[in-house]
């Protein structure tokens, strides 16, 4: 129902500074699932994306290696992944746009 119902967090590593923009959502996604796992494992997921070429990674070939090891992880659950605008998200978009010290999580 669009309603945020838990928050985390985290820093990148500084190798994971170099990473294009698709591997850090699809790691945000894998962060978010590991860490959720306990709510998710054996339930269906949808999973919305504000980056649009990510609908497409589970059907490339020419993945690279972090790819491979985080679709490995996925295949575990039974997930949707949609596509909704960045601008049309507007919980996401206010969250990200908060100071950490006005947030309530």
């Amino acid at each position: 129902n669009g309603k945020v119902i838990a928050c985390a967090s985290g820093q990148l590593k500084i190798h994971e500074k170099n990473y294009p923009t698709h591997d850090l959502e699809l790691a945000a996604v894998v962060f978010a699932l590991k860490i959720w796992r306990h709510y998710l494992y054996g339930v269906h997921v949808d999973v919305f994306i504000d980056h649009k070429s990510l609908e497409y990674v589970f059907s490339r070939k020419d993945l690279n290696l972090h790819q491979k090891r985080w679709l490995e992880i996925l295949k575990d659950y039974d997930m949707s992944v949609l596509y909704h605008p960045g601008k049309a998200n507007v919980v996401v978009d206010a969250l990200s746009r908060l100071s950490m010290g006005s947030v309530a999580c």
